[in-house]
């Protein structure tokens, strides 16, 4: 845990290498020390589609979610972090966003083989 879930509006490639976007993410939740590095997993998806009030902006937004049990200073700690890695690679893009999200630990069940 966690799972680092990057969206963003298809533009955004033409700005930056997503792979840039994907390991600035990765290294940012790393220096948190909340987590070792094998058990963060960071992805990234982009939308052609999409809208924002009447416009198209350009946007990332990132979702770092959790098992249950951090408290609030260790989650707004990351999400400084990782905002304030992936922020300096992103001058154009209109939206930049972090939200930090709970699994709920009971019920989150998993398969690795």
């Amino acid at each position: 845990m966690p799972h680092i879930i990057i969206e963003y509006s298809a533009d955004v490639a033409g700005q930056i290498d997503i792979n840039e976007l994907i390991a600035a993410t990765h290294a940012a939740a790393l220096s948190s020390d909340l987590f070792p590095e094998y058990d963060i997993k960071t992805r990234a998806i982009a939308y052609q589609q999409h809208r924002t009030g009447q416009t198209q902006d350009s946007f990332v937004h990132i979702a770092v979610h959790l098992l249950s049990g951090r408290s609030d200073e260790q989650k707004i700690m990351l999400s400084e972090k990782v905002l304030a890695s992936i922020e300096p690679l992103l001058p154009r893009v209109v939206s930049v966003g972090v939200e930090i999200c709970d699994i709920h630990r009971a019920s989150y069940l998993k398969r690795v083989k």
